[in-house]
């Protein structure tokens, strides 16, 4: 462990050991949660950690449970949070809906595994992208934010729990089984009972807990601001979903988020969000022919060029091949502007994830005017660097 003088220190942490500490400096004292893997190390943490901060633990029997559980303890004062992956996030659906139609603000997080059903426990994937954004019934808008490092599992949970405060709504952490469990250096506040201190620029009312004075209804029915029920009329309630959307779509500029790299003079861009993320900034630097002795062998390409002593090759042959990368974090909602300005001047986007190709869609219907490439895989494995190196070369028309 190394401290330095900012107030942080320097640890070895598993991605979900980072998510458990993000939610702790963010304030979260209250967690609810029945155990399944890739998220468990989470519970475990926090079934550790979460007494000793001041706050409550509790397993439940189930992941319907624990949502409910999580709602119930933030309108009682708690910023709450509960972890899972794809099986229970399922059955977290309908009060997921709950929370988005009381203004709830709760973390979830959702280690994804490979489905569907009981799927692949052990193996990663991000086939729940969809579930993310559309799974509860009913119309309403939602956050997501998709982490692709151990660092970002610590920085995004804290900014979810930010999130949901500002805009009294649920935010899902769409990490996956890679994410999950690799192990890497990163930096955390320095102290297990710190509380980040932030200026929340509420977008709606903040919430009214119980007990503090308000004469509060909080239920599944639409309601107006006055919390009476207004279901039954069609005007109103047309209003309220309106509402509960906008709050959120009117907002993008505020929570939307993209990392881009090489983008200045890129003629292809790789879209990826999660863990695909890092081998697709890898295809990129390879693309370049910014070499690295350390990843280059591994790669079936460039390592029969290194066998037949042409290292050099690298750069003569690849080092045109202007190729960026848009690397997106808050996947819902989706980051239209952003993208659209980002890949301005390119020709062909390439969207790697693991499922069938589901958030490709989404950058297609923004992206029209681009060639948009599709490159999904399933089964649990991830994407290699030189997968998605043959599938630039392919379409810049290089004969590898």
């Amino acid at each position: 462990m190394e401290k330095n003088s900012t107030g942080s220190k320097e640890v070895v942490l598993q991605g979900n050991e980072a998510c458990a500490k993000g939610a702790l400096y963010a304030g979260c004292r209250f967690f609810a949660g029945y155990p399944i893997t890739p998220s468990t190390e989470i519970i475990e943490m926090m079934s550790g950690e979460m007494q000793k901060a001041g706050g409550a633990f509790i397993q439940m029997e189930d992941e319907i449970g624990s949502a409910c559980a999580i709602i119930g303890a933030r309108w009682g004062g708690k910023k709450a949070m509960t972890a899972t992956s794809g099986p229970g996030y399922t059955l977290m659906q309908e009060a997921i809906g709950f929370a988005a139609v009381t203004e709830t603000p709760i973390v979830i997080v959702n280690v994804q595994r490979g489905g569907p059903s009981t799927g692949q426990p052990t193996l990663s994937s991000q086939q729940d992208i969809y579930q993310a954004r559309y799974g509860s019934h009913g119309d309403y808008s939602i956050i997501v934010l998709a982490p692709s490092s151990v660092q970002e599992m610590y920085d995004f949970t804290v900014r979810a729990f930010e999130l949901a405060e500002q805009f009294r709504t649920p935010v899902i952490l769409l990490a996956d089984e890679v994410i999950g469990h690799m192990r890497e250096k990163i930096k955390i506040s320095d102290g297990s009972k710190t509380i980040r201190s932030a200026k929340q620029k509420y977008v709606v009312s903040p919430q009214a807990d119980f007990f503090q004075g308000e004469n509060t209804l909080v239920e599944g029915q639409l309601h107006d601001i006055m919390g009476r029920r207004i279901g039954h009329i069609a005007t109103k309630s047309g209003e309220f979903i309106t509402n509960i959307n906008k709050k959120i779509d009117d907002h993008v500029d505020v929570i939307a988020d993209i990392d881009t790299y090489f983008m200045d003079d890129a003629d292809v861009a790789i879209v990826a969000y999660g863990s695909v993320a890092r081998p697709a900034m890898n295809a990129v630097k390879l693309a370049r022919g910014i070499k690295d002795d350390r990843i280059i062998p591994k790669f079936k390409i460039l390592r029969d060029l290194f066998k037949k002593g042409v290292q050099e090759t690298i750069q003569t042959d690849y080092s045109h091949l202007q190729v960026g990368m848009v690397k997106i974090n808050t996947v819902w909602p989706f980051p239209e502007e952003l993208l659209r300005e980002a890949t301005r001047d390119v020709d062909v986007v390439i969207v790697p994830e693991m499922n069938v190709g589901k958030y490709s869609r989404e950058v297609e219907r923004v992206l029209k005017d681009k060639t948009v490439i599709p490159m999904s895989k399933c089964g649990g494995d991830i994407h290699t660097p030189s997968e998605i190196l043959d599938e630039i070369l392919k379409e810049v028309g290089v004969d590898e």
